[in-house]
């Protein structure tokens, strides 16, 4: 009897999690399955997928420089865009955190608003702002320090600034969980003790918001990389990003063959960013982001 009460407590757990596992593994185990599968498959002249065990699309994505020059810039450009996201967004963050509760709850509001706003158009919103007739450069010409419009769309400089437009409210956010979190009283002995107000941030809020910067780097740098509108609509044609390449093999050519191995390869180097990261800080803290 004992035995089977013991028995019923341990399924319980498994019971429990059930929907969760069914959705987890509906949603994402099995589509990953079938895109593994399909990255094996062949695309023919004709333009038919030739089911089969083929490495053609492997070779072409491991080998071709192509697709390894423009990994290694998308990487790159999500790097940059996650230094700035954590430069530009602590700021912000430590006002918020140390703003009046009233206040606080308004400016989250603020900090919020974007999310409410379609991406696309977000993004699109810079063609408007340094578009050759766009506000910018108006506004350059009407005060005379410019005879003509300066070219400022489609280049790497501003696929990097939609980014950061995109990216710095989820820094914020995390930094901000981060900050407010710490004990106040540890503050204040420090400031006890002589420090003075940058000696207190520099030796006790600085190191114990750290764990938030990391969060908000490791979900800026995945986002970053992993997107393709900001790079197609505010980029040149030297600007694509390694997630265009997917979206043109698998849209434009419906070659779905390669375009499953170009994204799973995305997918294992997004996956060991983000391995590095549990392994030395654990993603606890992104989860507290969103409490």
């Amino acid at each position: 009897m004992a035995q089977s009460a013991e028995g019923d407590l341990s399924a319980k757990p498994w019971l429990l999690m059930s929907p969760a596992l069914a959705a987890v593994a509906l949603l994402l185990v099995i589509p990953v399955f079938f895109i593994v599968v399909y990255s094996f498959w062949l695309r023919t002249a004709v333009g038919a997928v030739e089911a089969g065990f083929h490495l053609d699309n492997w070779a072409e994505v491991l080998t071709d420089p192509f697709y390894r020059d423009i990994l290694f810039a998308t990487i790159r450009i999500a790097f940059i865009t996650t230094v700035l996201c954590a430069v530009l967004g602590y700021i912000p963050a430590y006002f918020i955190a140390n703003a009046g509760r009233q206040h606080r709850l308004l400016l989250i509001l603020l900090l919020m608003l974007p999310f409410w706003i379609s991406y696309i158009i977000r993004t699109m919103s810079w063609i408007n702002i340094l578009g050759a007739s766009g506000a910018l450069n108006y506004g350059l010409m009407g005060l005379g320090i410019t005879s003509e419009p300066i070219r400022m769309l489609y280049n790497e400089a501003t696929v990097i600034l939609g980014l950061v437009h995109f990216l710095l409210p989820f820094m914020i956010l995390n930094i901000y969980v981060s900050l407010e979190a710490i004990d106040r009283n540890l503050i204040d002995a420090a400031r006890s003790l002589g420090s003075t107000s940058w000696q207190a941030f520099r030796e006790v809020t600085l190191p114990l918001s750290l764990p938030g910067l990391a969060a908000g780097s490791l979900l800026c740098f995945v986002l970053g990389a992993g997107t393709y509108i900001t790079p197609m609509v505010l980029g040149g044609p030297t600007d694509a990003m390694f997630a265009n390449l997917v979206f043109e093999a698998v849209i434009t050519q419906l070659n779905w063959p390669l375009g499953s191995a170009l994204s799973l390869v995305l997918l294992v180097v997004l996956g060991s960013v983000v391995a590095l990261y549990n392994r030395f800080l654990g993603l606890g803290q992104i989860a507290k982001s969103f409490q």
